[in-house]
């Protein structure tokens, strides 16, 4: 939770406007700052934990390993080790980012245990942050790079449970399940890995799904599955692929006593996981249908069948939050940010929202394959007094309707802007002669009594 403290009028502003202010260090945030530093553009960067990494510092599990690949998820440029496996653990990956700011130097530029409490517009189009130590700084443009695995959501479920709930999130070894008597909520990934730890350590595990999901490999044939599909290869063939994969690895649903998926693979953020199909068929994993009401010890599911547990974890996944963003900014429509181009919004210059999305596939492939394209946008943001998201507002892009992404889309489109940058660079002049008179319109210190939260 992120609280608006209030800051005196007379309180010393810190002026850095002509920097980029990069607002968290995990992959992403990482990721940009890299691509700044190369760039000489001038940045700060901060983080509210006390190390670099995001998720993978705070966030995961002991247990935990990546689902897409080695190959996928590394910086292009930056490859990991060539003694980590094709699944790296939660280790290798902090390892691997930890490497990664000390090889490109990254370090000097991030500021730890400094929370955001509030970004504002002012003035000649610049943005004014404010920080949890009471400080003020005025930048040139502010890169929002602060994930979507932070803010937990949790069901809501009628009746009381006697033992304890708690969200995956705070799921960090197994110490917590051994013994117990498990019910995991949720079809994601981090749902079936809780529920394939429970199957090894507790006295029961269930898994419970409001709907069943396809179940995808991590490997077939010895390739890790998101290597199979290339750059090349439109949705309908990387589907017909996956189905492929799904039969001849699992075979039905059926055959584990769960009803078909009601939707095409590829709709919903993929389940790579071979551990739960795995124990199903030992017994030692219970699948049922969504819960219908709490009552003691005893939890009923919608099906009328009752089972008893000790701990219930929801791994109901999480709000995407920007709290420190006045409401004038708050551009988020269900899991998805209204915003052109994954990050520019149309009526605001010099504010990037970044990684919000969820691409099938690992994220450092793409931020090393867009990366070049963000700071070409960054530098035409230069040249023009409009926003970018105008320009391509203008072009005909649309917003988003899904949070979920092709990255072998995300591929084609970056090289498809690269090859045609020229057409937009002459666009955004055109627009921007339009728009004369364009600014930032600016918005009020918040009060002392307001409480942002996520």
């Amino acid at each position: 939770m992120l609280n608006v403290s209030n800051f005196s009028p007379n309180q010393k502003i810190v002026e850095t406007k002509e920097k980029h202010l990069i607002i968290g260090a995990g992959f992403v945030g990482l990721g940009m700052a890299e691509m700044l530093k190369s760039a000489n553009i001038p940045y700060d960067q901060v983080d509210a934990s006390d190390d670099i990494g995001g998720n993978w510092y705070h966030g995961v599990y002991e247990t935990a390993h990546i689902i897409s690949s080695r190959k996928i998820t590394e910086f292009t440029h930056f490859p990991m080790p060539d003694n980590y496996p094709d699944f790296p653990s939660a280790q290798n990956m902090r390892d691997y980012l930890n490497s990664f700011a000390d090889h490109f130097s990254l370090r000097e530029h991030i500021e730890l245990n400094l929370t955001v409490s509030y970004v504002r517009p002012v003035e000649n189009n610049l943005w004014e942050v404010s920080f949890g130590n009471g400080e003020q700084r005025i930048y040139k443009g502010v890169l929002i790079c602060n994930g979507h695995h932070w803010c937990k959501r949790f069901p809501q479920f009628p009746g009381e449970f006697k033992g304890e709930i708690i969200h995956s999130k705070d799921y960090k070894h197994p110490k917590q399940l051994t013994g117990k008597r498990v019910l995991v909520i949720g079809g994601g990934n981090s749902a079936c890995d809780v529920a394939a730890e429970a199957a090894r350590v507790g006295a029961k595990s269930v898994l419970s799904m409001r709907e069943s999901v396809w179940f995808i490999p991590k490997s077939f044939a010895g390739v890790p599955t998101a290597e199979l599909m290339k750059w090349w290869m439109p949705q309908w063939l990387q589907r017909l692929l996956a189905y492929a994969v799904i039969r001849l690895t699992f075979g039905t649903h059926k055959s584990y006593g769960l009803p078909q998926p009601n939707y095409q693979i590829f709709t919903k953020h993929p389940t790579l996981n071979n551990e739960v199909p795995y124990y199903i068929k030992h017994g030692r994993i219970t699948p049922k249908p969504a819960v219908r009401r709490l009552d003691g010890w005893e939890v009923e599911f919608v099906d009328g069948s009752r089972e008893a547990f000790d701990l219930i974890i929801c791994a109901t996944g999480y709000y995407v939050a920007y709290p420190f963003l006045p409401l004038e900014l708050q551009r988020v429509k269900g899991a998805t940010v209204q915003c052109y181009g994954g990050s520019f919004f149309s009526d605001y210059k010099g504010l990037y929202v970044i990684g919000w999305g969820q691409a099938r596939g690992g994220v450092g492939s793409l931020i090393s394959a867009s990366n070049s394209l963000f700071m070409r946008f960054l530098k035409l943001q230069d040249e023009i007094n409009v926003p970018i998201g105008l320009v391509l507002k203008e072009m005909g892009q649309q917003l988003p309707t899904t949070h979920l992404a092709d990255p072998q889309q995300i591929f084609r489109q970056v090289k498809l802007a690269s090859w045609l940058f020229n057409v937009i660079v002459k666009k955004a002049h055109q627009v921007d002669s339009k728009y004369p008179k364009f600014h930032n319109q600016q918005l009020p210190a918040v009060q002392s009594t307001e409480k942002l939260s996520c």
